[in-house]
């Protein structure tokens, strides 16, 4: 008799992915069960590199479309499968690569930046890619007489315009989905409640750039605010005194944070910031991805090649940028 426990599931998967030579990773939004699973829980960008290190011959990407088809582009000898094809993301999904090609004709010379969170297409039709971590590095480091089309999330866009004193930067008005749950207000909200409670802010999800957006502006105080990495919000609560803290960004992290650090207290800033399409993988869906070696995300030779460029440069121009941003306390430019 097949045993379809959490237990029995995740036995018969890892069975099959060492038959398989597959690496299993993990968002750090994924259910909880699903980053157990994993050989790698991360930021996107950060599992592909993982991943590109390993010499699987499979990469099982827990999280959404455009993160496969990264792990596609930095490992393109590596077969890449997504657990489900209808896990997407409301961002990337703001833009595509014809609208981006019409955008770069009304601003002709324009220097395109685009946010990691965009289809491979669309990074493929950009200058350089960029993290929240370092998205203002990445246009300083552009001469400024030139135009920059940055894009798709309007909130980080506003802040990299606001900290770079730019007038010169078009932004797309893109947003996530999620971070509509996570606004000033409710920030407010939950501070008062928790007055000693540090905020913890994860600059690579769609859902905080609101919430950077709104420190930069003042709209927020940045007093006990930290915005961190996830490596840096995972290592945050041991580094600190405090024994409570309200963190901003997608609640599937606080699984995470609760299972490293036990004799701590972590409350979401809003328990509306879930995203749909990152719970959409399941082990059942996990298990029938290596079975079945589907669904294979591949990206066509020339867009990953120029989309891997857009990569590279935005790798070349980052790894310097200070760790106090825009009054910001404790900016970390990670992932």
């Amino acid at each position: 008799m097949s045993d379809f426990s959490a237990n029995g599931l995740t036995h018969r998967i890892k069975a099959l992915a060492k038959e398989r030579n597959a690496v299993i990773l993990a968002h750090n939004y994924e259910r909880p069960e699903v980053q157990d699973l994993a050989d790698f829980v991360g930021d996107s960008l950060g599992l592909s590199r993982e991943a590109a290190k390993t010499q699987a011959d499979v990469i099982v990407f827990c999280g959404v479309h455009f993160m496969a088809e990264t792990a596609a582009i930095l490992s393109p000898t590596k077969t890449v499968l997504l657990p489900d094809l209808a896990a997407g993301c409301s961002l990337a999904d703001t833009i595509n690569a014809d609208q981006l090609r019409a955008w770069k004709a009304e601003h002709p010379g324009a220097i395109v930046v685009s946010y990691v969170n965009t289809t491979a297409a669309v990074k493929a039709e950009s200058d350089y890619c960029c993290t929240s971590g370092n998205a203002v590095e990445i246009v300083n480091s552009i001469p400024a007489d030139k135009e920059i089309l940055f894009l798709p999330d309007l909130f980080l866009g506003a802040h990299v315009r606001r900290v770079t004193g730019r007038s010169n930067i078009h932004v797309w008005l893109g947003e996530c989905h999620v971070h509509a749950g996570i606004t000033p207000l409710s920030l407010a909200s939950q501070r008062a409640e928790h007055p000693g409670a540090e905020l913890l802010v994860h600059p690579e999800c769609g859902c905080a750039t609101s919430v950077v957006e709104a420190m930069s502006a003042g709209a927020i105080p940045s007093d006990g605010v930290h915005v961190l990495s996830t490596e840096g919000m995972i290592k945050r609560p041991a580094e600190s005194a405090n024994r409570e803290f309200i963190v901003a960004t997608e609640t599937g992290i606080l699984y995470r944070l609760r299972r490293a650090n036990p004799d701590k207290t972590f409350y979401a800033a809003s328990d509306r910031a879930e995203c749909q399409y990152m719970k959409m993988t399941t082990l059942p869906k996990v298990l029938h991805s290596l079975e079945a070696m589907q669904h294979h995300i591949t990206v066509p030779g020339d867009v990953a090649a120029r989309a891997r460029l857009a990569l590279e440069r935005m790798v070349a121009v980052g790894g310097s940028a200070p760790r106090s941003l825009a009054g910001v306390a404790g900016f970390d430019p990670g992932e």
